[in-house]
């Protein structure tokens, strides 16, 4: 923890103004397959696109605020499907692996030989590269500690490109342990991704699993011994994007391969025309720790401000900032309707701690709180509206805002809003809403814990 508290050392959390000078009449920029789209496409799309929500104020409200604050192109033609749980997402990252034909990029916290289907993943990707494909792959120094290095040297042999992330050299300049790429992303051929909060970990196989996702333990789900308790499953969902929108997940992967020390020609110079799949708008946001660019951040908060019917909050690890909190309060006071759908257990105890000691003065503003025991949560969504959502690897904590390489997907879409919210709605069922009366009679060593831990959560 000292060590942690060093590593900080003076970063701060950024601060968002408010309000952002929104123009609510600027043109709206939007990228199709073939490039930037013409006035009158663009005007064609957003007709098409408030005609399909209730409130089309809030959804011409959700697309300033993107304009204004993302940095990033927001591009149609997408087609978005939601992938729930390991068992789904495996399902479409095994496909996708074995769907490619020219090339994969790989880039995940957690990197383990995971099977799918009685496929190892190891043994599927190295017979994709005897085939042909080229496969560049990178894996997080710390998140993938416990994997073994035979893995990665089996891998390398057989002429895969693996690069490591930050790698642990303690004694060698700069080095900070703190700073880790906790992007999952999957991408075949350029035209097809996988992103979201599933780590190729053997915690997702059908079984579950056990360890925190964010200082993963190895562990063999294929058995139990007899007499014990079955792991738990792990609740998580992922995002597969057909699209124009992929251009920019690979445009991140190939500079992150660079910024690691990856040569330019262990890429693909990628030559085959883009097309549109659905009509799904879609924005990649790419965030990176340590450099405070908080577009992940102002694009949150800015939805969260301006959110007009509801805000419905999916989070593994609820560590918010002053002005997150302030923003859900507001809402809620406002009349939003604002529901946390939040672990009541975790592989994170200290996470645990300092996620409860918020609910008092969240709850006394009207948000609702509810707490999942099924299972681990660790899914990281937020639907506002029902027609702005944002899934991905960003956790709703410090950590992920000041020191890991995070990647998220926001969806302008009324179906993917209806079908995160759906999801909700279905695991709310598996949740108890806590009472704020009940909640200020819990035992003083608890609010004890949770008031140490709230002191360390910039490090959670």
């Amino acid at each position: 923890m000292l060590l942690g508290s060093l590593l900080a050392g003076c970063v701060h959390i950024p601060s968002v103004p408010e309000p952002l000078a929104i123009d609510s009449g600027a043109e709206i920029q939007v990228q199709g397959a073939k490039g930037p789209l013409s006035r009158r496409a663009t005007a064609a799309l957003l007709q098409r696109l408030t005609a399909e929500v209730p409130d089309a104020s809030a959804l011409q409200r959700h697309l300033a605020v993107e304009q204004t604050v993302s940095g990033s192109a927001l591009y149609t033609g997408n087609r978005v499907s939601v992938l729930r749980d390991g068992p789904d997402t495996f399902a479409g990252m095994f496909a996708a692996i074995h769907g490619a034909q020219r090339y994969l990029y790989l880039e995940y916290y957690i990197f383990e030989d995971v099977s799918h289907g009685g496929e190892q993943l190891a043994e599927l990707l190295i017979a994709r590269r005897q085939q042909g494909v080229q496969i560049d792959l990178i894996y997080d120094g710390i998140g993938s500690l416990s994997t073994p290095n035979e893995l990665f040297d089996r891998l390398r042999a057989a002429g895969i490109h693996v690069r490591q992330f930050n790698p642990i050299k303690p004694f060698t300049a700069p080095f900070a342990i703190n700073d880790r790429d906790h992007r999952k992303i999957l991408i075949a051929d350029g035209q097809l991704a996988i992103i979201g909060g599933v780590n190729l970990s053997k915690d997702y196989q059908s079984v579950g699993g056990s360890g925190r996702h964010d200082a993963p333990e190895a562990t063999d789900t294929a058995a139990t011994a007899p007499g014990a308790q079955p792991p738990e499953r792990w609740h998580d969902v992922d995002l597969q994007i057909d699209g124009p929108a992929v251009r920019a997940l690979t445009q991140l992967f190939e500079q992150h391969w660079l910024d690691q020390g990856g040569a330019a020609d262990e890429l693909v110079t990628d030559t085959l025309p883009l097309a549109a799949r659905g009509d799904e708008v879609v924005r990649i946001i790419g965030s990176e720790g340590g450099k405070l660019k908080p577009r992940y951040y102002a694009t949150l908060l800015s939805a969260i401000r301006s959110a007009g019917t509801h805000i419905w909050v999916t989070a593994a690890y609820f560590v918010p900032t002053h002005q997150e909190k302030e923003a859900l309060a507001r809402a809620a006071r406002g009349g939003v309707d604002v529901r946390l759908l939040l672990p009541s257990h975790s592989d994170s105890s200290a996470a645990l701690a300092a996620q409860q000691s918020h609910y008092s003065e969240l709850l006394g503003a009207g948000v609702r709180i509810y707490e999942r025991a099924e299972g681990i949560l660790h899914s990281k969504s937020v639907v506002v509206d029902g027609v702005w959502s944002i899934v991905g690897s960003s956790n709703f904590d410090h950590r992920s805002l000041l020191f890991n390489d995070e990647v998220d997907a926001v969806v302008i879409s009324v179906a993917t809003g209806a079908q995160l919210d759906e999801y909700f709605q279905r695991d709310l069922q598996h949740a108890s809403a806590v009472d704020l009366a009940t909640w200020k009679r819990r035992p003083l060593a608890r609010k004890l814990r949770e008031h140490f831990w709230r002191l360390w959560e910039q490090l959670l």
